[in-house]
C-alpha cells in the first residue's frame, strides 16, 4: 500500500459536509494551540498559587513539550492500524482529561505530571487529523486542508491564548485548564458529529511504521530543516518581551500589540501556505527558508528603529508558518508506508525547534551579543534549512537517476 492509497482511502463514496469536518478538525487545532502557549500567560499566577519561583513554573511549559516529543512516536507505533475517527475521539478525550487534573492539582508536582501527558495525544492528533482531513478532498486540495486544520493554532493565538490569559489573570489560573478542558471536549462532540469513519492501514504495523520512517533519509533532512526554518522563529518569539522595550526602545506597554503582531502573522502565513502546497510542496519550503533568512536579516536592520519592528516581526511568523505546514505535507509525502508516523513526526520536529531556536538565542544574549542577535541566530537556522534541503534535492535526483537506469 502506498502512501498515496492510503491518504485517499478514506474518501471512497462521496464524502458529505467536507467542510465541517474540517472545521471539526480546526477546532481541536485551536484548543490544542490555545493550552500550549496560554501557560506562559498565566506563569506568575501559577507559580504564586502553587508556592514555586518563576524558574520552576516554567518547568511546567517543558514538560508539556517533552510530552509531544515522546507521544508522537509512542502513540504512532501503535496505534496506525485503528481507525483514524475513534483515535481523534480518543486523543481529545485524554487531552480534556488530564487539563481537568491540570486544573484540579494540589501540588506542584501533579501539575507536572499532568502537563507531560496533556502532552501525548498533542502531535498525534495533528498527525491523524491532517491525514484525514487531506482524504476528505482531492488530490490538488489537500495542502488547503492540512493548512485549515493548522490554521486552529494560528488563530489560537490571535484569539484564544490572550481570551484564556486574561481568564487566568481574573479568575485564577485554574481556569485556563478548565477553558482548554471544555474546548477539547466542544472538539470530541464536533468530531462525533461532523468527521466520517475513516479507517486506519490495517497493514501497518508499530514496527514496520518505524523501520520504515526512521531508516528513510529524506525523513531526517526533511526534519532537521524543517526544525532549523522553524527554530529561527522562536529565537525571536521567546525574548520578544525584552526585544520591544531594549532594542526597538518601545515601551514594556506595546509587547502585547507585539504578541498580537505574531499572531497575525501565523494566521496569515498559515492561510498561504495552504495556497502554495498547490503548486509545489518542496518549493514553497525552500522558498520559505529562503525568505525567512531574509527577513531576519531584515529584522536586524530595523530592529532599533521602534514600530518598523511590527511589520518585519509579522513576516517572521507568516514565513514560520509556511514552513511549519508544507513540512507537514512533505514528511507525509515521503514517509512512504510509515504516513501516520510521518503525518505525526511534523509537531516533535516543531517543539524540537521551539526549544533549540529559545535555546541557541538565550546563548547569543548570555554571550553579551544583545537581544538583537536572536535575529541573526534566526539567520544562521534558516541557512543551516536551505543547506538541508538542498542536500534533500540533490538526493532525491540521484535516487530518481539510479531508478531510471
Amino acid at each position: 500500500m502506498t502512501a498515496t492509497t492510503e491518504l485517499t482511502a478514506p474518501t471512497q463514496g462521496t464524502v458529505k459536509h467536507a467542510v465541517l469536518a474540517i472545521l471539526a478538525l480546526a477546532v481541536g487545532g485551536f484548543a490544542i494551540g490555545t493550552t500550549e502557549f496560554v501557560t506562559m500567560g498565566v506563569l506568575p499566577q501559577i507559580a504564586d498559587g502553587l508556592d514555586v519561583s518563576i524558574p520552576s513554573a516554567g518547568h511546567v511549559i517543558s514538560a508539556y513539550a517533552l510530552g509531544v516529543v515522546v507521544g508522537v512516536p509512542l502513540l504512532s507505533f501503535f496505534v496506525a492500524h485503528l481507525p483514524r475517527k475513534g483515535l481523534l475521539l480518543a486523543f481529545m478525550g485524554v487531552y480534556a482529561a488530564f487539563n481537568v487534573l491540570s486544573a484540579a492539582s494540589p501540588s506542584y508536582r501533579v501539575l507536572m505530571v499532568a502537563r507531560f501527558f496533556d502532552g501525548l495525544p498533542h502531535g498525534a492528533y495533528f498527525g491523524i487529523a491532517s491525514l484525514v482531513a487531506a482524504g476528505l478532498v482531492s488530490e490538488e486540495r489537500r495542502g488547503r486542508a492540512v493548512a485549515s486544520v493548522m490554521m486552529g493554532i494560528s488563530v489560537a493565538n490571535v484569539a484564544g491564548v490572550p481570551a484564556a490569559t486574561w481568564l487566568g489573570q481574573h479568575v485564577g489560573w485554574r481556569a485556563t485548564y478548565l477553558a482548554a478542558a471544555a474546548l477539547a471536549a466542544l472538539t470530541v462532540a464536533l468530531i462525533a458529529w461532523s468527521v466520517p469513519r475513516t479507517p486506519g492501514n490495517p497493514e501497518s504495523t508499530g514496527r514496520s511504521e518505524a523501520r520504515g520512517f526512521f531508516t528513510n533519509p529524506q525523513v531526517w533532512l526533511t526534519m532537521v530543516a524543517g526544525a532549523a526554518g522553524f527554530g529561527g522563529l522562536f529565537a525571536i518569539y521567546s525574548y520578544i518581551g525584552k526585544i520591544v522595550p531594549d532594542v526597538a526602545g518601545l515601551s514594556a506597554d506595546t509587547v502585547p500589540v507585539f504578541v498580537l503582531v505574531l499572531g497575525l502573522g501565523m494566521v496569515a502565513g498559515t492561510f498561504v501556505a495552504g495556497e502554495l502546497a498547490q503548486w509545489s510542496v518542496f518549493r514553497t519550503l525552500l522558498v520559505g527558508s529562503i525568505a525567512s533568512l531574509v527577513i531576519m536579516l531584515l529584522t536586524w536592520v530595523v530592529a532599533p528603529h521602534g514600530w518598523l519592528l511590527a511589520p518585519a516581526i509579522f513576516l517572521v511568523t507568516a514565513s514560520g508558518s509556511v514552513i511549519a505546514v508544507n513540512l507537514q505535507i512533505r514528511l507525509m509525502d515521503v514517509s512512504g508506508d510509515a504516513v501516520t508516523l510521518g503525518a505525526a513526526m511534523n509537531h516533535a520536529a516543531l517543539n524540537i525547534a521551539n526549544a533549540l531556536g529559545a535555546y541557541l538565542g538565550g546563548l547569543a544574549i548570555a554571550w553579551g551579543f544583545g537581544y538583537r542577535s536572536t535575529t541573526l541566530v534566526g539567520a544562521g537556522l534558516a541557512v543551516f534549512g536551505i543547506a538541508l534541503l538542498l542536500w534533500s534535492a540533490a538526493l532525491h535526483r540521484r535516487t530518481t537517476l539510479t531508478s531510471a537506469r
